[in-house]
């Protein structure tokens, strides 16, 4: 039996005993107001659970001999005790202490100080369970995602009219099928980490198929630890070998060649370690977005370049993107929206920070520069050329700068908008070699798409009876056309290292913005640690 199962039973003892002298000691209702005092001066410092005690006439919630009371404190004692396997930090959630002072609690002051104490361990372990421990903007600045926190009073409230708090706990972690991946994929690491089961790295060097000698042996071993190759003795880099890595490069988002180069040794020559980092982290992240994500919505994850069209889970659409380059200011933001329209032959309005820092120095020194685009007044007018640009700086520069539709226009020939504050949206681009690369990270921060028509196709399908015509007819005229999704698409654009495919396996791809490391920092600080396997 495990130690926090003894924990909880002790502790349902030690409180039915400390209540029943209670309730039976000559001064009972001398108790019973000390209790409610304790509890209101406790509760007084969280103004929360102040208000919440004080519905209750500062009655117990967790205390006392009841069932009702000790149905709950075992549910919550038992949650804490398992918060670990989820990912969240042990020491902080371990109920030994809580357990201790329960234990030790033998006036009713004791009690009712003991009570606010464990609705406090409730809330915490409810934030941190459902809508995860960190607020992402202040660890990254580029995460503008609105976190769902629910209020605390509503938590408490809706905790104490469960039907089961043992359900209720148990729901409050994500329901989507990914964390339920991730969990899986959770605890294989940490038996990987524990019995070091991948063994020794791989010679970093190129490897080919037909290659033999000591470095393909050192391939065969890991491929065959890391669950890509059935167990062989060949010394040779044969076909089985080379399917297995074809298949581990499709996991690390590589070319699938079949040959085994540096980068795809330096991806199967990362630990396991390193690897459950990233799992823990996407398990955070997967709690930041515990909400509903539409029966259609749009997922861009910037670390593997991609923008899908979900329809009832499967994915239905999927393109390959260019995001924003990887300097500070240039990186794409994460954050969920809704699509409202799109735009075909849509004009260039330059951002600011792209006018002020890039254009205004070259109109300072040539009036005619960047002649592609138009220089506009607040009035809608068009500035002539002829004029002295050279006394405007970043702050006093007055117009704003426009590209008109055409072949050669920044954003193609169609972009998706869905208004926000980043003045980020999804756009076709004519830089079209860019989607060749592997790492396609060249934007402003906005979302090139490969394949535009084809995303409109998709959107335009549920309101239309024949989109390819419908899109293709505007196009054709040449003419800005504005076109209103009658139904509003949600957009998510998240930033995923470790994340599942659409048939299960897990995807791990680099951390291109660095945004997962400091992500990791910030969850070691507060507690969460790579240890031996939990259970």
């Amino acid at each position: 039996m495990s130690k926090s199962v003894f924990g909880l039973r002790a502790s349902v003892v030690g409180l039915c005993f400390s209540m029943a002298l209670i309730a039976t000691a000559p001064s009972a209702q001398a108790q019973v107001t000390a209790f409610k005092q304790a509890v209101a001066e406790t509760a007084s410092s969280d103004a929360d659970l102040a208000e919440v005690y004080r519905a209750r006439v500062f009655e117990g919630i967790w205390t006392g001999s009841s069932q009702e009371a000790q149905t709950r404190r075992n549910a919550l004692l038992t949650a804490l005790a398992d918060a670990h396997l989820h990912g969240l930090p042990r020491e902080r959630f371990s109920p030994d202490a809580l357990v201790a002072r329960i234990q030790n609690a033998k006036t009713a002051a004791e009690l009712g100080a003991m009570d606010v104490e464990l609705s406090r361990a409730f809330l915490d372990y409810a934030r941190a369970i459902n809508t995860g421990l960190l607020n992402p903007g202040d660890v990254v600045s580029e995460i503008k995602r609105e976190v769902p926190v629910h209020d605390r009073k509503s938590l408490l409230a809706e905790f104490l009219a469960a039907p089961s708090p043992t359900g209720y706990l148990r729901d409050l972690a994500p329901k989507s099928h990914e964390y339920a991946r991730l969990l899986r994929q959770k605890f294989e690491l940490e038996n990987v980490v524990l019995n070091d089961a991948w063994g020794g790295p791989v010679p970093v060097r190129t490897l080919r198929p037909g290659d033999q000698g000591e470095a393909v042996i050192a391939l065969r071993n890991r491929l065959v630890a890391m669950g890509y190759l059935e167990r062989s003795v060949s010394g040779r880099y044969d076909p089985a070998m080379q399917s297995a890595v074809q298949r581990a490069q499709e996991d690390f988002g590589l070319p699938a060649d079949g040959v085994a180069g540096e980068e795809t040794i330096r991806a199967l020559n990362t630990t396991a370690t390193e690897r459950l980092k990233s799992v823990l982290v996407a398990l955070e992240r997967e709690r930041w977005t515990n909400f509903e994500r539409g029966e259609r919505h749009i997922w861009v994850n910037l670390t593997d370049f991609t923008a899908r069209i979900v329809d009832h889970d499967i994915v239905t659409f999927e393109t390959v993107a260019v995001i924003g380059a990887t300097s500070d200011d240039r990186q794409s933001p994460e954050f969920s929206d809704e699509m409202e329209h799109m735009v075909i032959n849509p004009s260039w309005f330059v951002p600011r920070s792209i006018i002020v820092n890039e254009y205004l120095p070259q109109l300072r020194a040539n009036p005619g520069a960047v002649s592609h685009l138009q220089v506009v007044a607040s009035n809608g007018a068009v500035v002539s050329r002829d004029r002295d640009f050279s006394g405007y700086s970043a702050s006093s520069f007055p117009f704003s700068m426009r590209q008109l539709p055409g072949p050669g226009n920044a954003l193609g020939t169609v972009k998706f908008l869905f208004p926000n504050k980043y003045n980020i949206y999804l756009h076709d681009t004519p830089a079209k070699s860019l989607f060749q690369r592997q790492v396609r990270a060249f934007s402003h921060g906005c979302i090139r798409l490969a394949q535009p028509h084809e995303f409109a196709y998709a959107l335009l399908a549920v309101q239309t009876s024949d989109p390819v015509d419908f899109f293709q007819s505007r196009l054709r005229t040449g003419a800005e056309t504005r076109v209103d999704l009658e139904k509003h698409v949600p957009v998510h654009i998240v930033y995923r290292t470790a994340f599942t495919s659409v048939t299960g396996e897990m995807q791990y791809r680099p951390d291109i913005y660095g945004r997962d490391a400091r992500i990791w920092e910030a969850l070691a600080r507060e507690g969460v640690a790579i240890g031996a396997v939990q259970g």
